[in-house]
This record gives C-alpha cells, structure tokens and sequence, in this order.
C-alpha cells in the first residue's frame, strides 16, 4: 500500500525510517525475547532508551547541564496546569502573552491557581517584538506558545523579559529550528508533531524553577518527582519514549537541528512562495511572523474550499483542512514531511488553480 501525505497537524507524520525500525524490533527488541511494549521500565533495557533519549536531546539541543530533562504524560494541556501549580506562589502572579487557541486554553487554566496578567497583539496573525516594559515585575513567569498551530504563526524574536523566567509551549516547534535553551526557564512539547507519537511530553527545565510547587500540589504534578526519580517515579509511556528516542536518533543522522531547520525552510519557502503568486490562494500571516511548521491557506470562496479539500484527498494529500475557528486549509510541515511531499502539493494546488481559470 503507497503511503499518503500527511499533512496532520497531530498526531502527525513519522520519518519512514523510525517507522520501519519499529516494525523490525516489535516483537524482539535488543534481543530480549520481548517488545519494548512489554518492557519493564525498571529493566536494565528500557533504563538504556530513556537515558540515551535524554542525552541525545540534550546533545541536538545544546541544552546546559543546569537545566532537567524529564518525560511527562498528559500532553501539553496538562502543562497548562502543571506550570501554575510549581511556579504560581500564594499572592504571586503571572504574564500570558496571547497570540492564539492554545495561549487561551493556557490562561484558563493557570486563572484556576492563581493571578494571571494577559498581553494581547493588536492583530491576530502578528506577534509584536515585547520588552521588559510589557510585563509585571512582580510576575512569576511569562508564557508564551512558541508556534501557533492553528493561526500559522510564530515569534520572530522572543519576548526579553528583563530576567524574568520565560515559559514557552514549544509542541509544534522543537528540533525545527535553532534556538538558545538558557534564553527560558521552562520548555515543554507534547511529542506528537516533531518529537515523537503521542502519550510522552517533554519537559526542559531550570534547576532554579525545580522544587518551588506548594504543599498542596499532588505529587504527579510536581516537576520534582519527575526529577528525583528520573522520570521513573511511576510508569511512564514506555512505547512513546522508545519511538521518541529513534525519532532524536534521525534528526542526529539528517544533519541535527541545523539540517532540520534548512530543510524546513526550503519546504516552507516552496509552499509560501506558491500562495503569494497565486491569484486563488491567500495567506492571512505577516512575512515576519509566518510559521514554518503550520501554513494556513484559503481561497475566498467556501465551495471551492470544499472542492479542493475533496480533490486533494484524492490525490492522498490527508488532513488538510484548516482548523474550524480559521477555515480553509492548513499545511502542517513538521521535520518528518518530505521535501517531495510539498512539492507534490504545490504541483496539485496550481493544477487546481488552472483548473479553476486561475482566479476564484
């Protein structure tokens, strides 16, 4: 059976050689009579993937030997509660810059703990340049979502916070492209877009910020369990953490962080490139603030919205359709998206847009 392309936003799109590997050692990983499914995470194997997953992140990140590692359940909406209860203390309070759904859903949570401080953009698809003058100083933290899966965009300078920790949702954005870890107190990613399958979150964080939670926070939710005990307090998503481990196994082999972000901005300049020159497409995001990961795309008319997204599926081009709050189209290009991927969709989407005498 011929793979599609997936566009999905997430679950999304696995690097074929991590998939077959996985095939491969499913039933006898390493010699041990076993799948890794079946692994005790107490075992000397499975102790080896979370270690060697750790460490290769922190060699592809260049992450400093003062920040943790650690790998979560949950998913990034469970961080959304998990940062206000370690970081939020009694009277204390917390600037959230809003750029999009996920920033929201963040605020709606940590208002459940504590005094949060919002920051909006005056435009929808534009993430200004903030300086220390934007924010409390008296805030805890400042959050930010790094990247925008549903809008399409992303910062194109982070917010200086005059020393102030700086949180960010990095879920669609790790291992894209290069970034200095020190810069913040706190990153987390759910796997599912550029890190792994879903059920393993990962956590970067600051010793500094490890140890701060109240009396009151459950012990599952604390960063400090996860550090003392590696990860390892209870079961954690073996499976997950395994497939992530060859997934950080690729981006090594493909040229690391660096090789990613060339690729991702040669597969990003194609697609842009074609909606800026077409007369039936159209993209709502400033140049500067124009992800690299999530392409939102539309014509003017619903019908032919439809009709693409109809034809394209034909064509086994899968999870286009823009989210409902944005409509159209979305193109999701995670590390894992071949380069042959986007080209194959930009050659249906002018095939179309002849097909359509080139004007909506």
């Amino acid at each position: 059976m011929k793979r599609v392309y997936n566009f999905s936003a997430g679950p999304a799109v696995l690097p074929e050689p991590v998939l077959r590997k996985v095939q491969e050692e499913l039933l006898d990983y390493g010699d041990t009579g076993m799948s890794v499914m079946e692994l005790s995470h107490r075992s000397v194997p499975f102790q080896n993937i979370i270690e060697e997953a750790r460490s290769i992140l922190r060699e592809l990140l260049s992450i400093p030997d003062d920040y943790q590692v650690i790998f979560l359940q949950g998913g990034a909406s469970l961080q959304f509660s998990m940062i206000p209860l370690n970081l939020l203390g009694e009277g204390q309070e917390a600037d959230y810059i809003l750029t999009g759904s996920w920033s929201k859903k963040a605020v709606k949570e940590a208002e459940r703990v504590g005094k949060v401080r919002t920051v909006s953009p005056h435009e929808k698809f534009e993430i200004p340049v903030y300086t220390p003058e934007d924010f409390s100083p008296q805030s805890s933290y400042v959050h930010i979502t790094s990247n925008n899966t549903i809008e399409g965009t992303r910062y194109h300078e982070y917010p200086d916070t005059g020393g102030i920790p700086l949180v960010a949702d990095m879920s669609s954005q790790i291992l894209s492209e290069k970034m200095d870890v020190s810069s913040f107190g706190l990153i987390y990613a759910g796997a599912q877009k550029n890190l792994g399958p879903s059920g393993v979150t990962v956590a970067i964080i600051h010793d500094s910020l490890v140890g701060r939670a109240s009396d009151h926070c459950p012990t599952m939710l604390n960063y400090e369990t996860y550090v003392k005990h590696e990860s390892l307090f209870n079961t954690p998503p073996t499976f997950s953490i395994y497939v992530l481990k060859l997934v950080l196994e690729w981006v090594k082999k493909n040229g690391g962080v660096e090789g990613m972000q060339a690729r991702n901005e040669e597969k990003a300049a194609l697609l842009y490139n074609c909606i800026d020159e077409s007369s039936l497409f159209h993209n709502p995001v400033p140049e500067k603030n124009r992800s690299l990961m999530n392409i939102p795309f539309s014509t003017d008319n619903e019908d032919l919205n439809a009709q693409f997204l109809k034809e394209a599926k034909l064509k086994g081009f899968e999870f286009l359709k823009g989210h409902r709050s944005v409509g159209g189209m979305r193109a999701s290009l995670y590390n894992a998206m071949p380069r042959e991927g986007v080209e194959a969709l930009v050659d249906f989407m002018k095939t179309f847009e002849a097909d359509q005498g080139g004007v909506s």
